[in-house]
């Protein structure tokens, strides 16, 4: 985890236009932004990018999602830039735990992946946007600006599958279930806790509790029981 102090103490970056012109009319801050991402050469390259643009400003790295909390809980930055799957700490239940904590800052997921398994926990967990990490270049800096506006963003392909997930319920029945989500209802048919599937998994008790509203729906039923019961029925137990 790695801040990036201001090189002048006095030049006050609400002070300076977001634009970087200094003309009339230019917004009145720069946005702060701090990159999470399991991957020091993607972090750099954000960095590098934002930095070389008038208008934003990177207060920190972090390498997972615990870190990425921490750092922005003590830095308030705008806007945090959130991968998804990082050994040590997903972007998931950082997203979750910054809601929890109040946190400013929005978050805008930018990952590689686009599957339901991975978008939907995202934003039900309260992510303000969505992107993939293909995005071009002027893309990413308008979403980040809308993000700080508190406007949602998501690249194309997962607002497709959003639309299609909403209008189409009873069709996401069909979806077949993402390995994680297999091992989820696995240990529910053994009878076991969400809390101990939680300790089983290394993952935490509340990203138990969206796998399994997810794998409801993909088997569509309403309880433990009967995603049992269809998980036999499929064949996807026993």
């Amino acid at each position: 985890m790695t801040d990036n102090p201001t090189d002048n103490p006095t030049d006050n970056p609400t002070d300076r236009p977001a634009d970087g012109t200094g003309g009339a009319g230019a917004q009145d801050r720069i946005i702060t932004l701090i990159v999470v991402d399991d991957h020091p050469v993607v972090r750099d390259g954000l960095r590098g990018m934002f930095e070389s643009a008038p208008g934003f400003r990177v207060l920190g790295e972090a390498a997972n999602g615990v870190e990425g909390v921490a750092l922005a809980t003590r830095l308030d930055p705008d806007v945090v830039l959130m991968d998804l799957r990082m050994p040590g700490g997903g972007g998931v239940d950082a997203i979750a735990e910054l809601g929890r904590r109040g946190a400013r800052a929005r978050v805008l997921v930018l990952t590689t992946y686009d599957t339901d398994s991975d978008t939907l926990p995202a934003i039900e967990a309260g992510a303000t946007g969505y992107l993939l990490k293909d995005a071009p270049r002027e893309e990413l800096f308008t979403a980040v600006r809308a993000a700080a506006d508190g406007r949602t963003v998501l690249s194309p392909a997962v607002a497709s599958r959003l639309v299609s997930h909403v209008r189409s319920p009873a069709a996401a029945g069909g979806e077949p279930l993402s390995a994680r989500e297999r091992e989820v209802l696995g240990w529910v048919a053994r009878g076991t806790p969400n809390r101990e599937i939680a300790a089983e998994l290394f993952i935490s008790e509340a990203t138990v509790k969206t796998h399994l509203t997810h794998l409801y729906a993909k088997l569509g039923v309403k309880d433990r029981a009967a995603a049992v019961a269809a998980g036999y029925d499929r064949g996807i137990l026993g």
